[in-house]
């Protein structure tokens, strides 16, 4: 992984071989981002991807490996407990052609990837949230 910071935002690339959480959980914690919008494209071969069963509160997860293109990766960096805490959503493309996508829980980079890191000025924390099980942004 390698960045530049231009103005107030980040351009990121990942590498072959490079977990995106990961990575983008070093360089928030690198560069004292606290708070922040998170986009990108790229391809991965390695991808788990969730997603929240509100009556049941729980996630369900899937993997897929092959050759995808990340069509779109947007989320928020916030903190919880007083460390990073990524939520991410993915779109991919596979071979076949159809889309997958979902909450992203590992994602292993197979040619680059390229984000925008937009770090915002304040602090949000996470809290559980009792209706949903889900770690709300707690403003």
């Amino acid at each position: 992984m390698e960045y530049r910071k231009f103005g107030n935002r980040y351009l990121v690339r990942m590498d072959p071989g490079d977990e995106v959480l990961a990575k983008l959980t070093e360089f928030c914690r690198t560069e004292k981002i606290a708070l922040g919008e998170v986009r990108a494209l790229g391809a991965a071969d390695d991808l788990v991807l969730g997603v929240y069963d509100t009556q049941v509160k729980k996630y369900f997860s899937k993997e897929y490996t092959g050759a995808y293109e990340i069509t779109s990766l947007f989320g928020t960096i916030t903190e919880k407990d007083g460390e990073v805490y990524l939520h991410l959503h993915l779109a991919a493309s596979g071979a076949d052609g159809n889309a997958i996508g979902g909450h992203l829980n590992k994602a292993v980079i197979s040619g680059t990837l390229e984000m925008v890191v937009e770090p915002m000025e304040g602090h949000a924390e996470r809290a559980v949230n009792p209706l949903t099980g889900l770690n709300d942004i707690a403003f």
